[in-house]
């Protein structure tokens, strides 16, 4: 079991560095585009300095862990740290957007959203669980463009398993075409429609009230379609107020759809971007991102805009707002205020936040060479998860674990932005800490094991678990901290390796992104 001497000898060098941390570049922060403008504009008018710019070691687990939803390996981290290419920051970027971990990761916090999920209350069973979750991955890897994204959702017919989109009629608690229009305002408006007046809300889910559903002989397929023969409760008028013009015999799904993807459209576009923004930043312009209403206002209206107007003038490329935020000094400021401050509605310094569930389960996973073990509770076709699967790759948000219900992962009942908890508790404490799973995986995991029987030297090893755990070689103070705990003569030379993993995995910096 992990020691407390080796702890607070970490704890301690750490509160000893000097006030060039590892965490920063020295130098004041510099803006490089038009997103600093608007940023840096916003912190002059509140007196605010901007944090200076991330070291490179905080910007490629960052990176990796904002894009890919993974930690870089050793051997990756050495390469970036030891690259002198002053591009290489931009390079990295576009290696994790065309990387097979952006497209898992993209999907599983739309699959959050739209709620892929077989078991109650949702009820798209396995298959169509599995069918929709593999339509969004591949629309995230090949790029989709968001306006096709979201139409094809909206207006697609046919067979739940056959036609993965349709789905998204059938992942709602109810199949009343308020409750759809309640989804579809949330999902691609950003909006919590059911605080709207009561004609307005009649008004847009008249656009759903002709959605048809029928069973086949194959068990649990159904087929969603647009129902000619049901006759229209009432006119169908657009959430702006203007009534909708369209023959009796259009699919009124598509008539919403070409409204809500146009590009003066005044609350896609903002909202998709807004999505985004959320993502790298921890925090959107609009909080929370499914909020849009008069009284929450962005905090930096101008800024919105301009993601906006990127948005639509790329043609919808949501990698493109990825790449443009990634790449600015907003994005790569230090977690650390300059003084007066984290001021986060303003974005004067990268925020520091806890891990998402699947994300450090994974990472877990990668410094031990582990896997874990899922499978679904309904015995069903496609329960079998195979132990190579990544948990930001689960198909399904049924398949569960005891380690993802206690780090926050969503039940996917709501499509809410904050069904998520990241928030830290003392069950998670104490999982962390006293966990035999977790001890199993430190002392019979692969990678441990590997590298102990490589021959290499303590330092070299203490070298390399610093990498892979946290992405950066230890300071002069933490390397001195880690020989005299090994010099004690309380451990032997594996069991030190594996209390330094265990010291390190339990750490506010391993457990946060920053």
């Amino acid at each position: 079991m992990i020691t407390a001497v080796l702890m607070a000898a970490l704890a301690a060098s750490d509160a000893a560095r000097p006030v060039a941390h590892p965490y920063e570049r020295e130098g004041a922060a510099v803006p490089q585009g038009r997103i600093d403008e608007l940023v840096f504009d916003r912190l002059r008018r509140h007196g605010i300095a901007p944090a200076r710019v991330c070291s490179d070691a905080v910007f490629l687990r960052r990176a990796f862990l904002d894009l890919a939803g993974t930690l870089p390996t050793a051997a990756e981290a050495r390469r970036f740290l030891r690259d002198d290419n002053p591009d290489k920051r931009r390079a990295l970027i576009e290696r994790l957007l065309a990387s097979d971990a952006y497209a898992d990761y993209a999907a599983m916090h739309w699959c959050d959203l739209l709620r892929v999920k077989a078991e109650f209350p949702i009820n798209l069973w396995p298959n169509a669980a599995q069918a929709y979750h593999g339509w969004i991955r591949r629309a995230m890897a090949a790029n989709l463009p968001y306006d096709r994204f979201a139409r094809e959702l909206l207006t697609s017919s046919g067979s739940n398993f056959r036609v993965p989109q349709v789905n998204f009629y059938r992942a709602v608690q109810s199949r009343e075409p308020e409750t759809i229009a309640q989804a579809v305002a949330l999902a691609f408006m950003g909006a919590r429609a059911e605080k709207w007046p009561k004609e307005r809300r009649a008004g847009m889910a008249a656009f759903f009230a002709r959605i048809g559903y029928k069973s086949t002989v194959e068990w649990k397929e159904e087929i969603v379609f647009f129902d000619r023969d049901k006759e229209p409760l009432r006119p169908a008028v657009f959430p702006d107020g203007a009534a909708a013009d369209a023959p009796p015999d259009r699919d009124e799904r598509e008539v919403f759809a070409d409204w809500l993807i146009a590009p003066d459209n005044p609350w896609f576009a903002r909202a998709g971007a807004n999505r985004v923004w959320r993502r790298l930043l921890g925090r959107g312009i609009v909080h929370e991102p499914d909020d849009f209403r008069p009284d929450n206002p962005p905090s930096n209206p101008e800024l919105l805009a301009h993601l906006a107007h990127e948005l639509i003038a790329s043609r919808w490329d949501l990698k493109h707002l990825y790449r443009i935020i990634a790449n600015s000094t907003t994005y790569q400021l230090a977690p650390i205020p300059a003084g007066g401050g984290a001021a986060e509605e303003w974005f004067a310094c990268y925020p520091v936040r806890r891990l998402e569930a699947e994300v450090l389960i994974d990472a877990l996973n990668q410094i031990t060479g582990t896997a874990e073990k899922y499978s679904s509770a309904i015995p069903e076709p496609f329960t079998f998860v195979p132990e190579t699967l990544r948990s930001i790759a689960l198909p399904d948000g049924s398949i569960s674990s005891s380690f993802l219900e206690t780090f926050g992962r969503p039940a996917r009942d709501t499509g809410l932005d904050s069904e998520r908890s990241n928030r830290p508790s003392a069950a998670q404490r104490l999982f962390l800490l006293n966990s035999s799973s977790v001890q199993r995986k430190l002392e019979q995991g692969p990678a441990i094991r590997a590298l102990l029987d490589s021959g290499a030297k303590p330092r070299e090893i203490v070298d390399e678990l610093y990498l892979a755990v946290l992405s950066r070689p230890p300071t002069a103070a933490e390397r001195a901290a880690v020989a005299a705990y090994a010099a004690s003569g309380s451990v032997n030379r594996r069991e030190a390796a594996i209390d330094l993993v265990w010291a390190l995995i339990n750490s506010a910096e391993f457990l946060y992104r920053h």
